[in-house]
């Protein structure tokens, strides 16, 4: 009887699931760790030609005790593959009898094989020995745990922990892991532990290991037998849900700010939101205080009525299920009106002395040790901050008021208590010691904007204020020779540059940038300190600045070209940058044609240019001018020129572009027609010099040779 063999059915994918099982990982950072750890692996699956294709196709999981990432569709073992080796070429190979030389025959032995099983290979430089065998593909658990490991060292870890005896490294200690392909458990290694199907749920609601069935069963097993949401997204959405429900039955609305939303969310694995309150009392002390010991301190969530005024309540979220919730809610509460207590004492006790008398305990605070004291700053910003009153229309007297009362709030006890709160505790202490408006909100305004995203100073007097103390700090760091690198910059020095372009562009300053830095420089001559003031350290501090312009107009949808045009020709003020970007912007796309055109004839223009010597500033002599299409192209540029040159002059520059536009076709027939590089040399030197003028017209606006001439 004749037996019938089947074929072996190939395998099919299956989901992947793993996870690392830790103590308490840091909260405000969870959610971008469970991001990359997810995002390596996948990105790894797919290196090695196991993972899938696009779709929803990987899915990360963050809790404070856990990171994990499910996988859809892996394939159980990579394809196989051909491997080639090039050896020596075919003459070196062999000698003229045909035999192999050492070439060939080291090259065979490094093989594993002998010179008759090594193929050819023929190209345009000849022929050549090869080596081709087929690999076969590694096995899913060997991918995987080469994924794992590679997703491990790219984790954004500012510092890494060591435990116990061993070697290896994390964010946190590591107690598990679980590692899951389909059904099958993969017994894979990591950070010194075996991988099996076991995690572990709550840390209080949960006893015992959890068996995990399959990589699909993951979330549902562990909220059913560990009280665990593990997506992230999902906990995020049922705090939000439990908080804003709390509120609205307490008569208020709660103000989910969204990075205390993110820290809350990585704090807890089952939460439960409580309603707490404070005596009534404590909202005579400024609101800002108030959030901070909530926010900040307590990461309780405030509440607001429908006009935005704070509510003596607050809404915290707990992670465990509390058998006496009331008991919970009271010791909140307990902890609150402590700290609330302490605000109070310190906003009372701070106002019996005026702000203006704690001015001279500045000069006792360290700024810098080769800077000196806050009080020796306080005198720079006050010198900047009047240049730059004088050039904006700001009052003096309110400008020299507010730069001396500036910092006063630092040596006060509530600012101790709450450093978060320097500026606005002063604007507060300003205002009720009777000083100007102006004053008080430029105390309070001039730290702003404070983060991505915030405000900014809104009156004359708060702009000088804070450019001025932005600009004081950049020089003195980077005269210091302390310029940030890589990660590092422990004085916020990118986001006090990117503080002085957005109130200059949104605010429509306009200064001389590189200038005013200047006079910040020569204000540190003679301070002391070692310090290096040149004119290099000046462009050093002017090109820091301005190279955040780039992201600035990236993130605001600008052609990076159209950018790196006007960055070429270095405008000295923020807001003409501006004004130049949006004017090249706008020329590209309303005049297409014509905008991409001179483009183009621009960079020609450039090359041709480029190993020549001619006088910039030289006009073309009219009795060389020969061909017609330069004759024309001539007094198409004299009068354009003058046009454009008028707007220019007034830094219209949108609609001196406008005006270039009319040199495109006369640019084009002189280029069609005419040859620049004449053999009479004053003839080619004179329509070098009806190029140079082109160039130097539009350069009067932007290198726009360096935009996409496409």
């Amino acid at each position: 009887m004749a037996v019938t063999r089947r074929r072996p059915v190939a395998a099919r994918p299956r989901n992947l699931l793993l996870e690392i099982g830790t103590e308490e990982l840091p909260p405000k950072s969870l959610k971008s760790l469970g991001e990359c750890f997810a995002g390596a692996v996948h990105e790894a699956l797919n290196e090695a030609g196991v993972g899938p294709e696009g779709g929803d196709s990987c899915r990360w999981y963050a809790t404070p005790r856990r990171l994990a990432v499910w996988v859809g569709k892996v394939k159980p073992r990579q394809p196989d593959r051909i491997e080639e080796r090039r050896g020596p070429s075919i003459r070196a190979a062999f000698d003229g009898h045909g035999m192999p030389t050492p070439a060939a025959l080291g090259f065979a032995r490094s093989c594993g094989v002998g010179v008759d099983k090594l193929g050819r290979q023929v190209t345009d430089q000849g022929e050549w020995l090869l080596f081709r065998r087929k690999v076969a593909g590694e096995r899913i658990r060997d991918i995987v745990e080469q994924a794992l490991e590679q997703a491990i060292r790219r984790l954004p870890i500012a510092r890494r922990m060591r435990w116990g005896n061993g070697t290896e490294e994390f964010v946190r200690p590591v107690h598990w892991l679980l590692a899951m392909y389909g059904s099958e458990a993969l017994k894979v290694s990591a950070l010194g532990l075996k991988a099996g199907k076991w995690t572990y749920g709550h840390r209080f609601h949960s006893r015992g290991e959890i068996r995990i069935m399959s990589a699909d069963r993951y979330l549902d097993t562990l909220k059913k037998q560990g009280l665990v949401i593990a997506d992230y997204g999902e906990r995020q959405q049922l705090i939000v849900r439990q908080v804003t429900r709390l509120a609205r039955r307490n008569g208020g609305t709660a103000v989910l700010e969204p990075v205390l939303l993110d820290e809350v969310t990585g704090l807890v694995e089952w939460p439960q939101a409580l309603y707490g309150e404070f005596d009534r009392r404590f909202l005579k002390v400024p609101p800002e205080v108030l959030v901070s010991s909530m926010q900040d301190h307590q990461k309780y969530f405030h509440l607001e009525d429908g006009r935005g005024r704070l509510l003596p309540g607050f809404i915290t979220v707990s992670n465990v299920r509390s058998r006496s919730p009331k008991r919970v809610r009271s010791g909140n509460e307990r902890v609150l009106r402590a700290r609330l207590a302490d605000a109070e004492f310190f906003w009372l006790s701070d106002q019996k002395q005026p702000l203006e008398s704690r001015r001279g305990a500045l000069d006792r605070v360290l700024f810098h040790e080769r800077l000196g004291s806050i009080g020796a700053k306080v005198e720079r910003i006050r010198a900047l901050a009047l240049e730059i009153a004088g050039q904006v229309g700001a009052n003096a007297e309110q400008v020299a008021r507010a730069c001396d009362l500036c910092k006063a709030d630092l040596v006060t006890d509530l600012v101790g208590e709450f450093p978060e709160l320097q500026g606005i505790v002063g604007g507060y202490y300003a205002a009720a010691g009777g000083e100007d408006r102006a004053v008080s909100n430029a105390i309070r305004e001039h730290y702003k904007p404070r983060f991505a995203g915030d405000g900014l100073p809104r009156g004359r007097v708060s702009r000088c204020l804070a450019l001025a103390d932005r600009v004081d700090s950049l020089a003195g760091i980077f005269a210091c020779g302390e310029v940030p690198s890589g990660d590092r910059d422990p004085y916020a020095l990118r986001r006090a540059a990117l503080g002085i372009l957005r109130i200059q562009i949104e605010e429509r300053i306009e200064l001389d940038l590189y200038r005013l830095i200047e006079q910040a420089m020569h204000q540190l001559d003679g301070h002391g300190g070692n310090l290096d003031v040149s004119d290099e350290t000046v462009r050093q501090v002017f090109g820091f600045v301005t190279d955040r312009l780039r992201a600035y107009y990236l993130s605001m949808g600008f052609d990076a070209l159209e950018i790196a045009a006007v960055t070429a020709v270095a405008p000295r003020s923020p807001l003409d940058f501006h004004r130049r970007l949006a004017a090249v912007h706008d020329f590209f796309g309303n005049e297409p044609e014509a905008a991409r055109s001179l483009a183009s004839a621009n960079k020609r223009i450039v090359n041709i240019l480029a190993d020549q010597e001619i006088d910039e500033v030289s006009i073309p002599d009219a009795a060389l001018l020969r061909e017609p299409a330069e004759i024309a192209l001539a007094k198409k540029l004299d009068k354009v020129g003058a046009k454009a040159g008028r707007h220019f002059a007034k830094g219209r520059y949108g609609r001196g572009l406008m005006a270039l536009a009319g040199l495109k076709k006369p640019v084009d027939r002189f280029f069609d027609r005419v040859m620049v590089m004449d053999e009479d040399p004053a003839v080619r030197s004179n329509r070098l010099v009806l190029l140079a003028g082109i160039r130097r017209l539009f350069l009067a606006v932007a290198d726009i040779s360096v935009v996409r001439a496409e």
